[in-house]
């Protein structure tokens, strides 16, 4: 039996999974709570499955809802990049590029190599979000992010990954600080400080404390700040400790009295990579992003 897929069925599949909740998934899909319903009941009868689990807190994907839902949001974004490239050829805004990025990558090289795309790209916009690197190549294999930037070198089915920069998380500490006296120390004979930590949206968060769990400890965050320049600043202020890329915390050590302690532990060299999903499909404009990557990869090597 043929199946037909609506392209309004599969929007609101996606934006119902997002939301995880129908009347919020209809919203975003412009269409009536009891519409939206009656199309999901109707493609689950079409499909012979249920594609939700109902409770009082909302909905979830079943396995055949998620399996739909990963199609759905590649044929979407596979009909975005159509639009895209025939709008390279008229006039108004040329498309849309998704960028996702580690937290090192986010603050440290997007920045200026965004500068220089956009400049060129007048009639592009970029959408660039921050990401755990596990997430980021979901997001990619998904087709949620068009562009990846992680510290993960494998994973997802069909991505390819390019070797990006290099980057080494290090601590950073008043100089007057006990660990100060070190050139470097294990990760775990750090967590008897306070930290300074960025705030809980940013994916360095999550994976410094990740790394405190692993060893079967608490990371005590004194203060949260939105930057790597406030962390700083609060560090040098005695506040407590954090650690940051070292590019970053490099600037701010000509300037703040801190110290540069370097990290023991093998992930605090973060070896960044370029992810796509099969890069001859990408649009035009996206592929463009890549090869400014790669340039800028080349450029970052010469400098290491």
């Amino acid at each position: 039996m043929a199946m037909h897929f609506d392209l309004t069925d599969m929007q609101l599949m996606v934006n119902v999974a997002t939301a995880q909740s129908m009347t919020r998934g209809a919203e975003r899909s412009f269409l009536s709570l009891p519409a939206a319903s009656n199309r999901v009941k109707n493609l689950e009868a079409h499909l012979g499955t249920a594609l939700f689990y109902r409770n009082s807190q909302g909905v979830t994907l079943t396995p055949s809802g998620e399996a739909f839902v990963r199609h759905a949001r590649i044929v979407l974004r596979q009909l975005e990049h159509l639009r895209g490239d025939i709008q390279e050829y008229a006039s108004g805004v040329k498309g849309r590029v998704r960028v996702y990025a580690n937290t090192t990558a986010m603050n440290e090289f997007m920045p200026n190599i965004l500068a220089l795309y956009l400049g060129a790209h007048r009639d592009v916009n970029v959408e660039l979000r921050e990401r755990l690197s596990y997430l980021v190549v979901k997001a990619v294999a998904d087709g949620s992010a068009d562009i990846g930037i992680t510290a993960q070198a494998g994973g997802g089915e069909n991505i390819e990954f390019l070797p990006y920069r290099s980057d080494r998380l290090v601590l950073v500490t008043h100089k007057d600080h006990p660990l100060a006296e070190g050139e470097a120390v294990d990760f775990d004979n750090t967590l008897s400080y306070d930290y300074v930590g960025l705030s809980e949206t940013s994916a360095i968060h999550a994976f410094l404390l990740q790394a405190a769990d692993d060893l079967g400890r608490v990371l005590r965050f004194r203060v949260e700040v939105s930057n790597f320049e406030a962390a700083c600043r609060m560090i040098a202020a005695h506040v407590g400790i954090g650690v940051i890329p070292e590019s970053a915390a490099r600037r701010y050590v000509k300037e703040m009295p801190l110290k540069i302690v370097s990290l023991n532990d093998s992930w605090a060299l973060r070896r960044l990579h370029i992810c796509v999903r099969q890069f001859d499909k990408l649009p035009v404009f996206a592929k463009e992003l890549v090869s400014l990557l790669v340039k800028d990869a080349a450029e970052g090597q010469k400098h290491d």
